[in-house]
């Protein structure tokens, strides 16, 4: 597969959001407002694309020549968490009302699914470093950017006349259904 194919099926045709349902979490825990959807899109972005190279090295030239495949989603998760907490005391360092915004979801990117989905579909692939980048930085970029997309539709959504009953979460759930729908139409899965 070509770079830009799989550029374009890691962000779309495989979104780890709307067509794997990973990483729901921070989907609907941070996405009521813009600049807290797009700040953890941009930090799951870079923990996803850094995880996935080192775990790249690590597992190719640390565990398999040792025989210790089995160590991978142990050795993975330390890696992530290493990330994300690195993130976390720089984001709370140099920019507080972000780091505020996010909450304890910023911490929890160590448990997102996405974040280790990404990581184990890069091995279990079995691409190559170029096409892990590739990869990584797709599907990172769709979670961003459907996680975006659904801020700007749930700010919209407040001030929406909307039955009691669905407002908050219900809503958001069903939103979050209806672009699943769509979104699987439009790429013809």
């Amino acid at each position: 597969m070509n770079l830009i194919g799989l550029f374009i099926t890691s962000v779309l045709a495989e979104n780890v959001v709307l067509t794997k349902f990973l990483g729901m979490c921070p989907f609907f825990g941070v996405s009521k407002d813009k600049e807290g959807s797009f700040g953890m899109g941009l930090a799951v972005m870079l923990v996803i694309t850094l995880s996935s190279l080192v775990t790249y090295f690590l597992y190719n030239y640390v565990l398999v020549p040792s025989d210790t495949e089995y160590l991978r989603t142990l050795l993975f998760i330390l890696v992530i968490a290493s990330f994300v907490q690195l993130f976390d005391i720089i984001i709370k360092k140099n920019f507080k009302s972000l780091h505020n915004s996010l909450g304890i979801y910023l911490p929890l990117i160590s448990t997102n699914c996405a974040v280790l989905g990404v990581v184990l579909l890069n091995i279990q692939n079995k691409f190559t470093l170029l096409e892990v980048l590739t990869y990584s930085i797709g599907s990172s970029f769709g979670f961003m950017l459907v996680i975006y997309i659904f801020s700007t539709i749930r700010e919209r959504l407040k001030h929406a006349p909307i039955i009691r009953s669905f407002r908050g979460l219900p809503i958001a759930f069903i939103t979050a259904f209806i672009m699943a729908l769509v979104f699987s139409r439009y790429i013809g899965a």
